[in-house]
C-alpha cells in the first residue's frame, strides 16, 4: 500500500506520468519531461521580466514627463497653498449646503411622495390582515378579539389616515 500512496503522490506532483491500460496502471517518467518543464517555466518567468522592466521604463519616462514643470518655486508653492485653501472652503460650503437640503422644495416633495407610498403600502397590509381575520373568523368559528390575542393584534389596529 505505500508503494501506491507513493507513487500517487509522485503523479499529483506531475512527477510520474500515468495511464489506465485495461486492468493494469502503467507508470513512466521520462528525463526530458523534466528538462522541458523547467525550460518552459524559465522562458515565462524571462518573458514576464522583460514585459516588468517594460513597465518600469514606462512608467519612469512617464514620472519625468510629468514632473516637468513642477519644479519647486515660490509662484507654485503660492499656488498650491491657494489651491488648498479654496478646496478647504468648497468642502466647507458643501457641508452648509447640506444642511439646507432639508428643506429644499424638491427634496421634501420626494419625502412627500414616498410617505405617500408607504402609507398606501401599510394600508393595503392593514387590508390584508383584515381579510385573514375575517377568513379566519368564518373558516373556525372565532371571537374577533380572541383572533387578536391569538396573533397579537393590538385593539388600535387601524389603516393609516
Amino acid at each position: 500500500m505505500a508503494v501506491k500512496d507513493v507513487l500517487q503522490s509522485l503523479v499529483d506532483d506531475n512527477l510520474v506520468d500515468s495511464d489506465r491500460i485495461g486492468t493494469s496502471n502503467y507508470y513512466w517518467a521520462f528525463p526530458s519531461k523534466a528538462s522541458q518543464a523547467r525550460k518552459r517555466t524559465l522562458a515565462d518567468l524571462t518573458n514576464k521580466l522583460q514585459e516588468s522592466q517594460k513597465k518600469q521604463k514606462m512608467m519612469k519616462t512617464a514620472v519625468e514627463k510629468a514632473s516637468v514643470g513642477r519644479e519647486s518655486s515660490k509662484k507654485r508653492t503660492e499656488l498650491l497653498e491657494e489651491l488648498s485653501e479654496k478646496e478647504s472652503l468648497s468642502t466647507k460650503l458643501r457641508g452648509e449646503l447640506d444642511l439646507y437640503k432639508e428643506v429644499d422644495p424638491e427634496v421634501l416633495e420626494q419625502i412627500k411622495t414616498e410617505t405617500k407610498i408607504a402609507q398606501e403600502a401599510a394600508n393595503r397590509w392593514t387590508d390584508n390582515v383584515f381579510s385573514i381575520k375575517s377568513w379566519c373568523k368564518k373558516k373556525f368559528g372565532m371571537e374577533e378579539k380572541v383572533l387578536d390575542k391569538q396573533f397579537g393584534i393590538s385593539e388600535d389596529f387601524d389603516y393609516i389616515e
